[in-house]
């Protein structure tokens, strides 16, 4: 079964490390409160209700790759909610179907899932296989770091875990990479 992926050109490789175009997509995206990896657990499932027919049509999406999960920035809440909030944020993605836009797309039933277009751009990237672990996250973006120092770009973004496979596919097998977006000058 083919599942979609975001679209882009290979500008650069070394090994397990690239510079990649992407071309613009939207996703549905959702904050959450949580530690890195339970994060990713409550959000997948708040984005996997919305695309399964929880939506205002009851309309079912295709499933696409990658999940994204990057630290959010704090958010205002409103009264009668606490205006500061405690904890990690973490902005957890499905990209959607590319044969969508944001007025086709059938609109979120829970106010937690919210859709957005993504700007095309370039993005520094490494590919690995394994587990989901924050440990092995911080060692290969560590990595990707370094390159994008190496290279004198800059960062322009907050890094993106993006995880291709699902939860039963073995652990060794699970595709995954980080992703920061540079600045194009």
């Amino acid at each position: 079964m083919a599942i979609e992926k975001p679209s882009y050109e290979v500008l650069e490789s070394d090994g397990q490390l690239e510079l990649r175009r992407y071309e613009p997509y939207i996703v549905a995206e959702t904050v959450v409160d949580a530690d890195f990896e339970r994060a990713g657990n409550e959000g997948f499932r708040r984005l996997a209700d919305y695309i399964f027919g929880n939506n205002r049509s009851q309309q079912k999406l295709a499933m696409t790759a990658p999940v994204s999960q990057t630290t959010s920035e704090k958010i205002a809440m409103t009264a009668p909610v606490s205006m500061h909030r405690q904890g990690e944020l973490y902005r957890i993605t499905f990209m959607m179907p590319s044969k969508y836009t944001l007025e086709t797309l059938p609109e979120p039933v829970n106010p937690e899932v919210q859709l957005r277009e993504i700007p095309g751009g370039l993005v520094a990237a490494i590919r690995y296989r394994g587990t989901w672990s924050q440990q092995r996250y911080e060692a290969h973006r560590t990595e990707l770091e370094s390159w994008i120092e190496a290279q004198a770009w800059t960062e322009s973004g907050e890094p993106i875990f993006a995880r291709y496979d699902p939860p039963f596919k073995p652990w060794f097998l699970r595709r995954n990479e980080i992703l920061i977006p540079l600045d194009p000058s």
